[in-house]
């Protein structure tokens, strides 16, 4: 039986913010981007909990991420 495709928050905007180290496009870590195909299921279920708070706690201003309200 083939696998199901691994779920991906990759919106296809692989931009790496230097400063926070994340992603602009789905708000991931280099080390969670890198690590994804070898996560587990559970694993890559809490990375993609963690992203609505990242999008909220940081937001993008031209080619950066900041954090907000500052």
């Amino acid at each position: 039986m083939p696998q199901a495709p691994i779920a991906t928050p990759c919106q296809n905007i692989c931009k790496i913010d230097r400063q926070q180290r994340f992603c602009l496009g789905c708000f991931r870590s280099l080390g969670e981007i890198a690590a994804w195909v070898r996560l587990t299921p559970m694993e890559r279920e809490a990375v993609m909990a963690a992203l609505p708070a990242r999008r909220q706690r940081y937001h993008i201003v031209g080619s950066h991420i900041t954090i907000s309200g500052t």
